[in-house]
């Protein structure tokens, strides 16, 4: 892509800015624009929580999924979910907004989202609930969401205003999809504030890419996107450069990449078509560290007993979670000083494919067709909940056969 005059000042601004610790990469794509004509939403979860689970919730209005921090017992904040009636939302947090703002009402957007699950249906009544809510609102943050009725927007959303940038409208979004990191397009500039440039220029530059190419979709998103091994300031693709060498000791600094030492998760939401059930909206979850975890797909429909490896085990913690954790100790073993930045890549990837991320995704393609063909039967004859918890063991069984052979560990 033709490198312009913003972008160089995105450039200019990222190099000026530290980064902050808790931060998303994020996107809303219109059905418009995917190859099935359903929406989608995607979060690349960036926290300071590392251990995440899967909750499912009886609370409100609709039923709903939710990621939440395993330290959260109660489920009291989500960090990105679906509903029963095909409504689903996610955030990033914006860091330019707010900025003269004193009021003590902060990081309140987990509670916001349990919120909009429990009662929303539709964005006009996400609208009605920014409108409603008690100002100021506690927020700084850039939420998407999707719809049943094929609704697809972005919401940057301080403690006062809210401003909506519509993935229908051509306008707005011209290849069908709005992107956001870390600031907001409506907050402040320059020297006011901001993080997320590099990482931004990067997701301008895989999604332009994919959309020329005719590859955007869940699939890329959750292969190519949330385990994304590109630098776009230093013009490199790490994951092609080494898939031709063999491992070694190959350390590269991760600090700006999409997917870093502090992703925490990845979500990519696929909404449904007008002419399927709601509460069929597939949640394709990395419930840990994207580069070391395994996808797994869950739905409302199928009711509170998700797949065991997402759920909260006996020490509070998913198994799946807690082994991505693991693994992951291989790929960022310097512990002291700024040593967490530096990635060993070739425990990820190499020319002998025994990468773990090469691993998981060959195992994961047997996950996404099994789904494909159980989607194609459902969106035609309505499952019952006992067919979607029989998958469901399949996934457990499979997963942890997957990570017991390939990596020697048990998981429990």
């Amino acid at each position: 892509m033709r490198v312009n005059s913003i972008k160089i000042l995105w450039i200019v601004f990222a190099l000026m800015i530290s980064g902050k610790a808790i931060s998303c990469t994020t996107a809303v794509i219109s059905g418009k624009y995917t190859d099935d004509g359903r929406p989608i939403i995607w979060k690349l979860r960036d926290s300071d929580y590392v251990e995440n689970k899967m909750m499912y919730f009886e609370d409100g209005r609709y039923t709903y999924i939710g990621l939440v921090n395993s330290s959260d017992i109660e489920g009291k904040e989500v960090w990105g979910g679906a509903n029963s009636v095909g409504f689903a939302i996610m955030n990033s947090a914006s860091s330019n907004v707010n900025l003269n703002d004193n009021s003590s009402k902060v990081d309140l957007e987990g509670v916001f989202m349990k919120k909009a699950l429990q009662t929303c249906a539709t964005l006009e009544d996400f609208e009605k609930l920014l409108e409603k809510t008690e100002k100021p609102m506690g927020l700084a943050a850039h939420f998407g969401v999707i719809d049943a009725k094929g609704g697809a927007a972005f919401y940057e959303v301080n403690n006062y205003t809210f401003t909506k940038f519509d993935a229908n409208d051509d306008a707005i979004a011209p290849d069908g999809y709005v992107i956001r990191t870390n600031y907001s397009f409506t907050g402040g500039k320059d020297e006011q504030g901001g993080y997320g440039y590099i990482r931004f220029i990067t997701e301008q530059d895989i999604f332009y890419r994919a959309k020329l190419t005719g590859q955007l979709n869940y699939k890329t998103i959750i292969k190519d996107f949330s385990r994304c091994f590109k630098h776009t300031l230093l013009n490199k693709d790490f994951r092609s450069e080494y898939e031709q060498i063999r491992s070694g000791e190959h350390f590269i600094n991760s600090e700006d990449f999409i997917t870093r030492n502090r992703s925490v998760a990845s979500l990519v939401i696929q909404g449904v078509t007008k002419d399927e059930p709601k509460d069929l909206a597939t949640i394709w979850t990395m419930v840990g560290y994207p580069n070391t975890c395994m996808v797994i797909p869950t739905w409302v429909r199928g009711g509170k007993n998700l797949p065991k490896m997402l759920l909260a085990n006996e020490s509070g913690k998913a198994p799946l979670n807690t082994t991505a954790l693991k693994l992951k100790e291989q790929c960022y073993p310097i512990t002291k000083g700024s040593g967490n930045k530096y990635m060993q890549i070739s425990a990820l990837i190499n020319s002998e494919n025994t990468g773990i991320t090469q691993l998981i995704e060959s195992a994961e393609d047997k996950i996404i067709t099994a789904t494909e063909t159980k989607m194609e039967s459902w969106t035609k004859n309505t499952p019952k909940k006992e067919e979607i918890e029989e998958f469901y063991n399949w996934l457990d069984t499979y997963t942890k056969e997957t990570y017991e052979s390939n990596f020697g560990v048990i998981m429990n």
